[in-house]
């Protein structure tokens, strides 16, 4: 298995996991892309030309019902991308994708990455290796919106947040935070309230200060924990990991 290579921390850390020959393939290829807070990257059942590398803005995955309502079920950041199932498998986006924290991100155009996907069995094992912890977050989601409190939800989406705004302050709603978290808007508002009385975030005209991190993370659920675990280890090569050695899928 192929080491994972060492990338700057601005960069998106799954290209730069990809081996040097592949990413002399796909470097010429990538675009910069610029989207709003909001903005619909793809919308569920819509066909993927490019798949989306996050390099500081992170996109949202929510599963839309036939009332319109919907909910997230997962986040991306720098660790990942939008797009590789339509490398992998089919071109038609099963979420619906948008943008929930400004920043950089580059686009791949997806016949690129299914040439790659077909061709290079790091690439193979590497997408598939990422949308199965990606899954995993998928399934954490699932279980933390039924089983926790609300209260307990926001600490564990601000702090995934917190992560990918490196201590900046969160642009969010109320609104906002009540689409992600599948809450009613008085629930969240409750939440807010007494997360800001505690004195673990500052909440001021749609910004949101998290002044006592030690005390969010102990004040959220498991969920975060797990799902930060699970993404540090994918994209940590194992002690055991040797140049060449395919043989092994990555963990």
């Amino acid at each position: 298995m192929p080491m994972l290579r060492i990338v700057e921390p601005q960069g998106n850390r799954l290209l730069g996991a990809l081996e040097a020959s592949s990413r002399k393939r796909i470097d010429p290829h990538l675009e910069p892309v610029t989207l709003k807070l909001g903005a619909v990257v793809c919308d569920a059942g819509g066909l993927l030309k490019h798949a989306y590398f996050p390099e500081g803005s992170v996109l949202s995955l929510l599963t839309v019902l036939e009332n319109g309502s919907a909910i997230e079920t997962a986040n991306i950041g720098r660790e990942g991308a939008f797009g590789l199932f339509a490398a992998m498998y089919s071109r038609a986006s099963f979420n619906r994708c948008l943008v929930q924290l400004e920043g950089g991100m580059v686009r791949c155009p997806i016949e690129l990455l299914q040439s790659e996907f077909r061709s290079s069995e790091h690439v193979r094992n590497l997408f598939v290796s990422y949308s199965e912890t990606l899954l995993s977050q998928v399934q954490q989601t699932v279980a933390c919106n039924a089983l926790h409190s609300t209260e307990e939800r926001m600490c564990r989406w601000l702090l995934m947040m917190h992560d990918r705004a490196e201590g900046e302050a969160l642009p969010y709603t109320h609104e906002f935070l009540s689409e992600m978290l599948g809450a009613n808007r008085k629930s969240v508002t409750m939440a807010a309230q007494a997360l800001q009385t505690a004195g673990l975030i500052r909440y001021r005209r749609g910004k949101i200060q998290i002044v006592d991190r030690a005390g969010l993370e102990k004040a959220s659920c498991e969920c975060y924990a797990v799902v930060k675990e699970r993404f540090d280890a994918f994209l940590t090569p194992p002690s055991t990991a040797v140049q060449g050695d395919t043989t092994k899928r990555m963990r």
